[in-house]
């Protein structure tokens, strides 16, 4: 038998990767996942769920979700990608990753049926997931798509209610090359007379979301038509202040762990779904909310959102990719005090490149890097590019150089940010 390591090379090595492969390892059909779910049992059937769709914030989502059931007593699933430093945090129950043993376990006794389906890997680790969380008898899980929304593995499960973030221009080779195209897949979770919460009202795609919602009969909820947040001047590096009204005009103070301003736009979401899902979870109620909120970090393991890795000089590492991501980045910088930004960037080569550099501030320094994956953007690729923006800055080879380098040049009242691409993150975390 295959120890944990060599379980996970076999799987890496056998199967296409989409973080790693990009294009190869995509499969516009969910007949595989299905496939592997009707030889397991079906064991998507066996726990009750959430879903949550979205360019940005599903996974920030998904964590204050699950945050807020484990406050509640439930016993929690929680299922995310991509992972940052263990394979293991894809797959979660009340915080803790799967263990090493299932995994291998579950390779093992499904390596024949592996073989003959051929799924991708993503296919094979939702199936992983779902098996886990029905043996464990998991009373919800929350489940975030992987990409797009439609044809995702993740879309056999009939949830309790779906939940979609934000919507900006991201893996167009793959889901559409408007706003409305990529709204259409992700609105694809939509399911049959099932609670629909869009977190942010989006004018040029409303009519999309409202549009399929209507043909499933499901109803549909735009969450900041009806809670509106605003961040107090109490926020700080490691608590975001926010106060709301309720439904009934009841004004509220939340704190959250998540610090950057970009978690606005995802509690309003969160704070709307946990109220329609307060009528089939008695034990759901605002004071597991409030708890919840403010220790998300620390009761699911979530990490690499605005994450504050040391100070003086502050260094944050942040997994903000696309055009979007990078903006919201870009406002949480307005709410920092510093002299000078060092920024570590690195990005892959099937991203925009060029709407992400133009949006970039001209007066910080810059640590070009290659992320340590075959879908990595070359530095000297990335630092040409970036020279057309008047962005300025030297190559390391590896991420742990760029950082050096900047923690070396960079005074004590300076910012160091490290964002750009997901995997840039995880080699520093």
């Amino acid at each position: 038998m295959r120890n944990y390591q060599q379980t996970l090379d076999y799987l890496f090595a056998q199967l296409p990767v989409f973080q790693r492969d990009g294009a190869s390892a995509y499969k516009p059909t969910i007949a595989n996942t299905i496939a592997l779910c009707n030889a397991l049992g079906n064991p998507e059937k066996k726990f009750k769920s959430v879903h949550v769709a979205g360019t940005n914030g599903k996974g920030s989502t998904s964590h204050q979700l699950a945050a807020i059931f484990q406050a509640a007593g439930y016993k929690t699933g929680l299922y995310t990608s991509p992972h940052l430093k263990d394979f293991r945090e894809r797959i979660k129950v009340n915080g803790q990753k799967i263990p090493e043993q299932n995994v291998i376990d579950f390779t093992e006794k499904h390596q024949t049926l592996f073989e003959k389906i051929k799924p991708s890997f993503f296919e094979m680790t939702v199936a992983m997931a779902f098996d886990y969380f029905a043996n464990e008898k998991v009373e919800i899980a929350i489940v975030e798509v992987g990409m797009g929304g439609r044809l995702d593995s993740t879309n056999i499960i009939q949830p309790e209610l779906c939940l979609i973030t934000n919507i900006s221009l991201d893996h167009q080779a793959y889901l559409g090359n408007s706003l409305e195209e990529i709204a259409r897949e992700k609105a694809g979770i939509i399911k049959k007379e099932t609670p629909v919460v869009i977190a942010s009202t989006q004018p040029a795609i409303q009519s999309v979301f409202e549009g399929i919602a209507k043909s499933q009969q499901a109803p549909i909820y735009f969450a900041d038509q009806q809670y509106h947040l605003k961040r107090n001047e109490s926020s700080n590096q490691h608590l975001l202040a926010l106060s709301y009204a309720d439904k009934n005009g009841i004004e509220k103070n939340i704190y959250s762990d998540l610090t950057g301003n970009y978690q606005l736009k995802n509690i309003t979401g969160v704070l709307c779904a946990i109220d329609l899902l307060k009528s089939k979870f008695d034990l759901l109620n605002d004071e597991h909310t409030i708890a919840a909120l403010a220790k998300v970090k620390k009761s699911t393991g979530l990490k690499g959102r605005w994450e504050l890795l040391s100070e003086n000089p502050q260094c944050i590492a942040d997994t903000g990719h696309n055009e979007d991501g990078i903006q919201q980045i870009l406002t949480q910088l307005n709410f920092c005090k510093y002299q000078k930004l060092h920024w570590i960037i690195g990005m892959v080569n099937d991203k925009d490149i060029n709407a992400v550099l133009s949006l970039l501030p001209k007066d910080a320094t810059y640590y070009f890097c290659k992320p340590n994956i075959p879908r990595g953007l070359s530095t000297a690729t990335l630092q040409q590019s970036a020279q057309k923006f008047n962005l300025n800055g030297n190559c390391y080879e590896s991420v742990t150089l760029a950082l050096s380098a900047a923690q070396k040049n960079a005074a004590i009242n300076d910012l160091i940010l490290i964002a750009g691409s997901t995997f840039i993150v995880a080699e520093i975390i």
